[in-house]
C-alpha cells in the first residue's frame, strides 16, 4: 500500500460489486477519502449508497457490464458476490484484477498499527467502541465497521493518526489475511454452517488469524468464554506474542469486579493487572446489558496493549452511544418503546433479551424475529426458539435467505416449534406487512418491542411506531 492519502495502483481506480453493503461500504469510503477514483453498483439505492456518492464515489444501481469503467484499475467483491454475477464475469473476460474485500481492506492497514476485533459476537459494537473512544482523545483513527455509528456511511473513516480499528470477519476465513498489532478475540462459537463443518475447524481457523498477529504484537481475549479459553491454551507461549485476558474470571489481566446496570445504561469497576498499571477504574459504558460492558471492557484492554493510557481510555468509552441495529431505540409511541437489535445467532438473542429485561422495569417485552439465513436456521433452529422463551411473546417471521437458496424442510416452524416447546407465547407470521397491527394490538404502555433480526426485519420498526400513533391502535 502506497502512503497514507495515496491509493495503491490495484485500488487507484476500484469497481466495488455490491458497493452499499456493510463491508464493502466502509472499505469504499476510506479509499474515496485516500484519493482512489472509487466506482460501484448495488442492487437498490440506500442511505448508505448516497452516504459514498457524498464521499466522492459514482454508484450505479443495478448490474450491468458497462457500469465497469474501461479504466477499471480492479473489481473489488466480497463472499457474497455469486460467481454468475454479470459484472464479475466481465471482469474475468477483461482481465481486470479481481480483489476481495479482505484484501483491499488489508491493504489499507498497512503503514499503520492494526486493531483486528474477531469472535462470533460483539465485532461492530467493540470496534465502535474503539473508534469512538479513541477518537475521543484526539488520536484520529482510521475505522471499518460493519455498522453505522449514527448516521448512513458513518460506518469508516480515514483518519490522520496511526491507529486503525477494524472488524475481522470470521465467517470466510478472510480475517486471515490481516495482520494486526492486537487481535482481539470476543468469543469462539460455532457458527458459518457454510463454511466450517465442526469446533476443530473454527479453532484452527482462530489460530490462524492469531498466528498473523505482528511479532511483539498481543492477543487480547476473553478469560470467561470456554472457546475463548479453549484458543487462549492453544496459543499460549508462542513466541513474541503477549496475550492479555479480560472478564470476570479472577485471574483475568482486566478483572471485571462489578456491573451495575441503570436502566439503559451501565456502570462498570475493573481491576487492572500490574502489567498494565495495577489500579481500580469505574466507567460508564452507554448502552444496556452485560455483554455490551464487557466488549467495553474488551476495547479498553486493547487500547492500553497499544500504549493508550487506560486511565484515559476508560471514561472515553462513554462517549460511545451505540450502533445502528445494536439495541438501537427507534423511538416511543403510545409509551412503548421500540429497539432494533441485529442478534441472530442464539447467543446473542439470549443476551440481548437480558439486557433489555434489565431496562423493562414492569413491561413486558415483546419479540418481532426473523431468522437469518436457512444453514444457521437448520443447524441452530432450536437454541434459537429456546432463547426467545426469554420473551414475555414473540412474533416470528419466515427465514431471511440472503444469499442462500431454500433448503427443502427447513423453516421457521424450527425456530417456533422449540419457542412453543420452552412454554413461549410465539406467534408465525408470513405476512410482514401484518406485524404492525399485530404489535400494536399486543404491546401496552410500558412494554419494550424488539425487531430482531439481521435481515430486512429492521424495516418494521418505524412502521410499528405508525401504527401504535395511529388513533386505530390508540382506541383498541
Amino acid at each position: 500500500m502506497a502512503p497514507a492519502g495515496t491509493a495503491s495502483d490495484a485500488l487507484d481506480r476500484p469497481h466495488f460489486i455490491g458497493i452499499g453493503g456493510a463491508g464493502m461500504s466502509g472499505v469504499a469510503k476510506v479509499l474515496a477519502q485516500r484519493g482512489a477514483l472509487v466506482a460501484g453498483s448495488d442492487s437498490k439505492d440506500s442511505p448508505t449508497v448516497a452516504a459514498l456518492r457524498a464521499a466522492g464515489a459514482t454508484v450505479h444501481i443495478g448490474h450491468a457490464a458497462e457500469h465497469i469503467a474501461p479504466d477499471a484499475t480492479s473489481v473489488v467483491i466480497s463472499s457474497a458476490i455469486r460467481a454468475d454475477n454479470l459484472e464479475l464475469v466481465t471482469a474475468i473476460e477483461r482481465g481486470i484484477p479481481v480483489v476481495h474485500r479482505s484484501d483491499a481492506l488489508a491493504a489499507l492497514m498497512d503503514g499503520a498499527r492494526p486493531i483486528a476485533v474477531a469472535g462470533t459476537h460483539g465485532k461492530t459494537t467493540t470496534t465502535s467502541m474503539l473508534a469512538v473512544s479513541l477518537g475521543s482523545l484526539g488520536l484520529d483513527p482510521t475505522y471499518v465497521i460493519g455498522g453505522d455509528l449514527d448516521a448512513p456511511g458513518s460506518s469508516a473513516r480515514h483518519g490522520k493518526g496511526e491507529i486503525f480499528v477494524a472488524e475481522a470477519d470470521e465467517s470466510d476465513r478472510s480475517f486471515h489475511k490481516y495482520a494486526p498489532e492486537v487481535a482481539i478475540v470476543l468469543n469462539v462459537e460455532l457458527d458459518h454452517h457454510a463454511n466450517y463443518a465442526s469446533m476443530d475447524e473454527i479453532y484452527e481457523s482462530f489460530e490462524t488469524f492469531v498466528s498473523r498477529i505482528r511479532p511483539g504484537g498481543a492477543l487480547v481475549i476473553s478469560a470467561d468464554h470456554d472457546g475463548a479459553r479453549e484458543l487462549t491454551a492453544r496459543v499460549k507461549g508462542r513466541e513474541g506474542l503477549r496475550v492479555l485476558t479480560y472478564g470476570e474470571d479472577e485471574g483475568a489481566d482486566i478483572r471485571v469486579l462489578d456491573i451495575v446496570q441503570h436502566g439503559l445504561t451501565s456502570q462498570v469497576t475493573v481491576r487492572l493487572a500490574d502489567v498494565l498499571g495495577g489500579r481500580e477504574l469505574t466507567f460508564a459504558v452507554s448502552v444496556p446489558g452485560r455483554h455490551y460492558a464487557l466488549n467495553a471492557v474488551a476495547a479498553l484492554t486493547a487500547g492500553a496493549a497499544l500504549g493508550v493510557p487506560a486511565a484515559d481510555l476508560a471514561p472515553a468509552i462513554a462517549a460511545y452511544t451505540g450502533v445502528k441495529r445494536r439495541l438501537q431505540l427507534k423511538g416511543t409511541a403510545a409509551g412503548v418503546q421500540v429497539i432494533d437489535s441485529y442478534a441472530h445467532h442464539p447467543t446473542e438473542i439470549a443476551a440481548d433479551l437480558e439486557a433489555i429485561r434489565g431496562g423493562a422495569g414492569e413491561g413486558r417485552v415483546l419479540v418481532v424475529f426473523q431468522p437469518h439465513l436457512f444453514s444457521r436456521t437448520q443447524e441452530l433452529g432450536t437454541e434459537m426458539g429456546e432463547a426467545l422463551t426469554l420473551a414475555d411473546a414473540s412474533v416470528v417471521l419466515d427465514i431471511y435467505p440472503a444469499r442462500e437458496d431454500p433448503v427443502p424442510g427447513i423453516t421457521s416452524a424450527l425456530v417456533i416449534d422449540a419457542a412453543a416447546r420452552g412454554g413461549a407465547d410465539v406467534t408465525a407470521e408470513h405476512d410482514r406487512t401484518a406485524v404492525p397491527g399485530l404489535i400494536a394490538g399486543m404491546a401496552k404502555p410500558g412494554d419494550l418491542v424488539l425487531t430482531m433480526g439481521a435481515g430486512d426485519v429492521t424495516d418494521l420498526g418505524p412502521e410499528i411506531l405508525a401504527r401504535l400513533e395511529s388513533p386505530e391502535s390508540r382506541e383498541s
